[in-house]
């Protein structure tokens, strides 16, 4: 007779044996129900309408260059954002009047050319927000991606279809599995949709990556970004597209959370914190972390941002930093998209949607009466962050404010949410550091995101650190999410092992 049935039989007129059967049937429907319901979230849609979850503009198929075939990409597939040019195709840029009124390009983007020699094949271009104004994904003309991870929300954007193409995993008979996706970052475009749908999302230094073949948005701003699922292969890619100048590996890490940035976000962060400690606690190599306030920081050490507070006074502590470095992001992007696009703008007078509407109206109007302001703001604040973090520290905050929104979300709802995530987008984007975002498990169905920052060259250290903390962060992760206790192999709970306590 086996061991539990020795102790049902020895403790059958005991109460608490049938008090903790009780619990243990119990629990045990409840780990079913909660595995079932997982599985009809991630459930993949059957529909061939839905295959590509809108992700893709046109497909096409762009194989190695011979001689790629031993090379470090060789048998991956990637998709690139419909602003990369690629030669005998017209760039789109997110806009049926652009795509309209612009010849077949007569070259192919350096970063494609790059991936192409190293083994790697296109599959394809994908959807973006118009112009690269916006980090909701949707788009008036060509419709809104699906978000694999939660469809009744926004993907993020500008680069939603790069995102989307990367967590769907895509299949059909005709495109493979989409392994990584480029695109581009200028106000946390790569950043916000990773976080979104779930996966890796790197925005590299500023100026780290070429951008020749790419459309400009706004270039003091603008990098070129890319998503994958698996930290290794968002480090092959790195290691083929970054100038050879980046910082290396170093040993020790120096990790700092920034706590008033976590205090400030809506999104479930209690346990976020803990999990990162804990991850460290386990590993060699990283010092206990230090804790800060980085809006602190920043205020003492960017005096030119002092005049952009100033009519922000009446916001909290901390929220007035933030608002004020994110003016200074969206004017340099304004300035600098009338710089490159006003005379198409005004030439063909383009249909827009309403919120890329409300964007290039406003950058035409844009004066260039502080211009010399808002790139003194960016210098110190390049500066502060090379003090802060210089070549082995790592910076811990939110990747964003907020859970994503609802599709077709009142106007009123959406600005305040595009506020709180340019606020801390804007940090990155302004000091030209390097950023990951990293996902961290789910909550209430949406997932949880949070990004390591590092000083701007130092971006193969940080994607190193990456994949040596990975593996542990996930470990942790399933740690803090699952208060059930685990079944043994045949699906059933070890209630003998609670009964050795009867």
């Amino acid at each position: 007779m086996s061991k539990a049935l020795n102790l049902l039989k020895r403790n059958a007129s005991n109460p608490k044996l049938w008090l903790l059967l009780g619990l243990g049937l119990t629990t045990a429907v409840l780990l079913v129900t909660e595995t079932r319901r997982r599985r009809r979230r991630r459930r993949i849609p059957s529909s061939p309408d839905k295959e590509l979850y809108g992700s893709f503009m046109q497909r096409f198929e762009l194989l190695p260059f011979p001689g790629a075939r031993n090379q470090m990409l060789c048998g991956l597939t990637f998709a690139v954002k419909d602003i990369f040019h690629v030669k005998g195709n017209v760039t789109g840029f997110g806009n049926p009047d652009w795509k309209k009124t612009h010849p077949q390009a007569e070259i192919t983007a350096l970063v494609v050319t790059a991936l192409l020699s190293n083994g790697a094949t296109c599959v394809g271009n994908t959807l973006m927000d118009e112009f690269s104004f916006g980090i909701s994904g949707q788009n008036h003309h060509y419709g809104t991606p699906i978000n694999p991870r939660t469809p009744s929300c926004i993907p993020g954007g500008s680069s939603s279809g790069s995102a989307v193409a990367v967590a769907a995993g895509l299949v059909d008979f005709a495109i493979a599995a989409v392994f990584v996706s480029v695109g581009t970052d200028t106000t946390g475009c790569v950043r916000i949709p990773a976080a979104f749908c779930g996966i890796l999302g790197f925005r590299p230094s500023h100026g780290a990556v070429t951008t020749i073949g790419v459309l400009p948005n706004a270039q003091s701003l603008d990098t070129i970004g890319w998503f994958a699922r698996d930290p290794s292969v968002l480090s092959l890619v790195g290691r083929v597209l970054l100038q050879s100048n980046s910082v290396e590996t170093k040993r020790i890490r120096q990790i700092s959370f920034a706590d008033d940035l976590f205090q400030l976000s809506k999104v479930h962060n209690l346990k976020t914190v803990s999990v990162i400690g804990k991850a460290i606690e386990t590993l060699t190599g990283y010092p206990s972390p230090r804790h800060m306030n980085i809006c602190q920081y920043i205020a003492s050490k960017v005096p030119n941002l002092k005049g952009f507070c100033e009519q922000l006074a009446h916001q909290p502590d901390g929220t007035s930093i933030l608002k004020a470095l994110s003016t200074v992001m969206l004017s340099l992007q304004g300035y600098e998209f009338k710089t490159n696009h006003e005379e198409w703008i005004k030439h063909a007078k383009p249909r827009l949607g309403c919120y890329a509407s409300d964007r290039v109206t406003a950058a035409i109007k844009t004066t260039n009466d502080n211009i010399k302001a808002l790139y003194r703001v960016r210098t110190e604040m390049r500066a502060a962050f090379q003090c802060l973090l210089k070549d082995d520290g790592i910076l811990v905050i939110p990747t964003v404010a907020d859970n994503p929104l609802k599709l077709n979300t009142e106007k009123e709802i959406s600005s305040e949410f595009h506020e709180r995530a340019f606020a801390l987008s804007s940090i990155a984007s302004i000091s030209g550091c390097c950023q990951v975002a990293i996902p961290l498990g789910h909550h209430n169905d949406c997932c949880v995101s949070v990004s390591f920052m590092s000083s701007h060259g130092a971006d193969k250290f940080l994607l190193d650190t990456v994949c040596d903390m990975y593996k542990t962060l996930q470990e942790q992760v399933s740690v803090a999410y699952s208060p059930l206790p685990p079944p043994d192999t045949n699906g059933n709970f070890e209630i003998y092992d609670l009964l050795e306590n009867v």
